[in-house]
């Protein structure tokens, strides 16, 4: 990133390093403090190696995530960096973690990322800072810095922060705070701020999506929003965690109606069965499972609908998990993710009888996955023969093009890789979208030929 203008005189500044681990909400916040600290007059380096702070961006979703953020804490301040702890860990663990781990610096919350660069300055004065406040209540808008990746042709705009549900097995509310909605003027600008620095996908996130405005507009708006972000001049908008509850007729309406928004549906079901579902705490969710799934498809026939499971959850017994197998062949998603039920204390499902044994619950995942994979080849063995437009995002140590229809999100779904005849002018392709022919599919990508540049 490069160094402003800004600096303190007669200061030498730190020179700062970011590591991220974690989901998209947290990749925003880590953006965030990289432009407020760019703004400041720190030099932000991608090269953690160069660098003497690093500011360990943590996710505390489930066990996996935190035992990844703790090796990279260690790691750093094993090498003599000063560490600096943000995020989710650090809200969840504000006075353990700095006991545990005595060679810290600080701690930022989820709420706290805006005070990053004071943070930093009261670190570099010798003091051990605990910025966590109880319960998080910001959530940035277009006025606040925001380092936006160069290489990057895709970005993610948060539309809200936190959670207003209590799912039994979901940590989030007591990790980002209650739910709260930027104004739908806020997440405009950002949008075209985005579209401005070179951006073509915009991906909308919260933990809630179709939740949207309850908090400010006293109903969920997202359909208000969407409208608005279709008469944005960026080729492809995409929403993600888009509960089944919040799919009104006005929310498909306003998928049908734009030109920009792609019709992928990622929706978070966890489950099918209604036991299971109201163990969960999401009681509401059984009856509308097959009706949304059917109102999409009648009234969007391309959409692509993207789910994700939770097996091994507790009391959920063999004639519960048959039932979402049955499900997931008879639905017939174009992308499941699967996740063993992890148990998390604060959370209602940690002390809920009846555990399914680690060895059950991975066997259940394996199954599904096995599943989904045959669904998925079918799938895409029916984009063979169709020409299909491509955002072109790498090239390949092969010199092919790497990019994505719109029936992939990033990250989690597949690619579609292209050869290219003319190998000498790969370099022009990256960041535009290309028409292809598609010539062979497996179950996660999709291979063809480069016709032209759109």
């Amino acid at each position: 990133m490069k160094q402003n203008n800004l600096k303190v005189k007669d200061k030498k500044l730190s020179k700062i390093a970011f590591s991220h681990v974690g989901c998209e909400k947290n990749l925003v916040d880590t953006e965030h403090m990289q432009g407020l600290l760019d703004k400041e007059g720190y030099e932000v380096d991608s090269n953690i190696n160069d660098a003497n702070v690093v500011v360990v961006n943590t996710c505390s979703f489930i066990k996996q995530a935190r035992e990844e953020s703790i090796r990279k804490i260690l790691e750093y301040t094993n090498q003599g960096k000063e560490v600096i702890v943000a995020g989710c860990m650090a809200q969840h663990f504000k006075e353990e973690l700095l006991k545990e781990i005595p060679e810290i610096k600080g701690l930022v919350g989820t709420g706290d990322y805006q005070k990053i660069a004071k943070v930093l300055n009261r670190v570099e004065e010798g003091e051990i800072v605990n910025e966590v406040s109880k319960i998080p209540e910001f959530i940035a808008d277009e006025a606040i810095p925001r380092f936006v990746d160069k290489k990057k042709f895709v970005a993610y705009l948060r539309i809200a922060e936190g959670c207003d549900y209590n799912c039994a097995f979901c940590i989030i509310p007591k990790l980002r705070g209650p739910q709260r909605s930027r104004p739908i003027e806020s997440i405009v600008a950002e949008a075209k701020r985005l579209v401005n620095q070179g951006i073509q996908e915009i991906i909308l996130i919260s933990q809630i999506t179709t939740n949207y405005g309850q908090d400010i507009y006293g109903k969920p708006s997202l359909s208000k929003l969407m409208n608005e972000l279709s008469k944005v001049s960026i080729p492809w908008i995409r929403i993600h965690y888009a509960y089944p509850t919040g799919l009104t007729e006005e929310v498909i309406r306003a998928f049908k109606d734009s030109n920009n928004i792609v019709p992928y549906f990622d929706l978070p079901l966890q489950h099918s069965h209604p036991d299971v579902l109201k163990s969960m705490n999401r009681p509401w969710q059984a009856a509308l499972n097959e009706s949304i799934l059917g109102k999409i498809r009648e009234e969007i026939p391309s959409a692509v609908l993207r789910t994700s499971l939770i097996v091994g959850f507790p009391g959920e017994k063999k004639e519960h998990f048959e039932h979402l197998l049955k499900f997931v062949k008879r639905h017939k998603f174009n992308h499941v993710g699967v996740f063993v039920f992890s148990p998390e204390e604060g959370t209602s499902a940690f002390d809920l009888p009846n555990r399914v044994s680690p060895e059950v619950a991975e066997a259940r995942k394996d199954n599904v996955i096995s599943v989904q994979q045959n669904i998925s080849k079918d799938k895409n063995q029916t984009y063979v023969g169709s020409k299909m437009k491509i955002l072109v995002e790498k090239i390949s140590d092969n010199n092919e093009l790497i990019g994505r229809s719109f029936h992939f999100a990033p990250e989690i779904d597949g690619n579609v890789i292209l050869s290219i005849k003319d190998k000498n002018d790969l370099k022009n392709y990256i960041g535009k979208f290309v028409e292809a022919n598609i010539c062979f599919a497996d179950e996660y990508d999709l291979y063809g030929e480069t016709i032209r540049i759109l």
